[in-house]
């Protein structure tokens, strides 16, 4: 089906609105014309006939009918695979996609929109302050080779890259045709650049082996880091879909999880805590399974155990995310580092009882707790969950306030538009540090859809398929929003950290009064 995609989606104009003749009338006299003059031009004042009907010219001598408008936009120009069967050595095509020349100054359609981006946008200025005033030279950015799995160059809106190893599962594909669409969807407006992206998990660019003014430290691109490191956080694989364990892309879990939410109420639901996952990844999660109910002690917490290889074998039909939204709580824990599963859990409108974490990706800074999530201690999960269970049970309308907040948060200010608007303006600030040329270097691959997924089977293929984009977007970026200044950012995670403090607070208070009642 893929491969015949050219003659399926061949682009062929079509004219909506109804045909119209002009029809000649004999008149009697003079008065008979000016009253039917004087009801037309009534009519046409207040929109009943379109005065086209009536314009045409005197050259025109044939029959052919005037199409009358009707106001839709033309269909958009569309740029679908184009595939050579039989080819296993599929290339790239040659003009074939719109410029690919940097203009950022090119003329915008009067469609474009000029919204601001969302808050969390604010700290890719925070995540490149530590080369605000050096610049990156290229001996920074050869410094992160050491643990890069690939490089990444974009020169003239195209993309190409050079493999160092292997990444975990099929990450860094994943990740590059994610960055392959960003250039689809705003074709010539990103500049040349070129960076180092490593796909595993946990940050390594401590920040205290790069202190003072001068230090370079290596620019690494990563899905998380921590606020003792010096990685840059970018999108993570699953976006485009994590085809493993058969994940769609974003686009589509969040359509199904938005209808998840709508088939129990939220004061219907199990009022529990529900957590399901691998739990062998991290001691963390091994400790969460001492907090399930059993016969001598019920922590509000129902916890299950994923066996992705039975799962596979089942066809995975006890894993689809939409389904998962049937507990009043949801709880969220870290794995090795950072967990995909965090913007799967937040999207279901439970409340989200998010353990405490030792690192963060691209948007959960924007989140506040008490706000968007309620926070676990990770030192003492079992009371910490059953208090967080007690509290929302006998507050159900700040609970499920809580837990709207955060499904809308995932809806809108995570939709697919802004996650490639948050890969644009950080690609985009990253290549304003440059302080060298990028060029294409010698034995690199140039990348194109067509190369990743021409030659893609199976669920690979269907997931790629699935999130290609298809045309140029008419609409430039949001609007980047400044970068914090120390005062405000110091008053917005002391805020945070203020939330956290009085949930503990209200759980010391909980433990003390019921053990006294013991």
């Amino acid at each position: 089906m893929r491969r015949n995609s050219e003659k399926q989606t061949r682009y062929v104009p079509h004219h909506s609105g109804i045909s119209w003749r002009p029809v000649k009338k004999k008149v009697s006299t003079a008065s008979v014309v000016f009253i039917f003059f004087l009801l037309v031009s009534a009519l046409v004042f207040v929109g009943w006939i379109d005065i086209s009907i009536f314009s045409s010219t005197s050259s025109s001598s044939s029959d052919k009918p005037i199409q009358r408008t009707t106001g839709k936009s033309p269909k958009k120009q569309e740029f679908p695979l184009k595939c050579t069967k039989g080819n296993k050595n599929q290339t790239c095509p040659k003009n074939y996609y719109p410029t690919t020349t940097h203009n950022p100054d090119r003329p915008i359609s009067s469609s474009s929109s000029n919204k601001t981006c969302p808050s969390y946008f604010r700290w890719i200025h925070e995540d490149l302050r530590h080369w605000k005033h050096t610049g990156i030279t290229r001996k920074m950015v050869e410094r992160a080779r050491k643990t890069a799995h690939f490089r990444l160059v974009i020169v003239n809106g195209k993309a190409y890259v050079e493999k160092y190893r292997e990444s975990i599962q099929t990450r860094d594909t994943f990740s590059l045709w994610g960055i392959l669409q960003l250039l689809r969807l705003y074709p010539g407006r990103l500049p040349d650049l070129e960076l180092m992206f490593d796909c595993d998990d946990r940050p390594v660019v401590p920040s205290n082996d790069f202190l003072g003014p001068n230090a370079g430290p290596p620019p690494l691109f990563r899905y998380c880091s921590d606020w003792s490191s010096l990685d840059i956080v970018f999108p993570d694989w699953s976006f485009w879909g994590w085809a493993e364990i058969n994940i769609k892309p974003w686009k589509s879990v969040l359509e199904d999880i938005k209808k998840g939410n709508t088939r129990t109420k939220w004061k219907d639901r199990v009022p529990y805590a529900y957590w399901k996952g691998n739990p062998s990844v991290a001691p963390t999660r091994n400790d969460l399974l001492k907090c399930n109910v059993s016969d001598k002690d019920d922590w509000n917490t129902h916890l299950y155990i994923q066996d992705w290889v039975q799962e596979s074998k089942q066809g995975y039909k006890q894993s689809n995310l939409e389904d998962q939204c049937t507990h009043r709580y949801k709880i969220y824990i870290e794995g090795w580092a950072w967990s995909v599963s965090e913007k799967y859990i937040l999207a279901c409108d439970s409340v989200t009882l998010l353990v405490r974490p030792n690192f963060y990706d691209f948007f959960i800074r924007g989140m506040v707790p008490l706000e968007h999530y309620w926070p676990i201690r990770d030192n003492s999960k079992c009371t910490s969950l059953k208090f967080a269970v007690e509290w929302g049970n006998n507050h159900t309308q700040k609970a499920q306030a809580i837990g709207e907040a955060a499904s809308n948060f995932i809806q809108e200010d995570l939709k697919m538009d802004y996650v490639y608007d948050y890969m644009f303006h950080l690609l985009n600030e990253y290549a304003k540090l440059l302080k060298f040329k990028p060029s294409i270097p010698q034995g690199v691959v140039e990348l194109c859809s067509e190369t990743m997924a021409c030659p893609a089977k199976g669920t690979w293929e269907k997931f790629m398929v699935e999130s290609m984009v298809k045309s140029p977007s008419d609409l430039i970026p949001c609007t980047l929003p400044p970068p914090y200044d120390p005062s405000s950012l110091r008053g917005f995670l002391k805020r945070k950290d203020k939330s956290i403090k009085q949930v503990k607070m209200w759980e010391n208070e909980y433990w003390k009064n019921l053990n006294k009642k013991q």
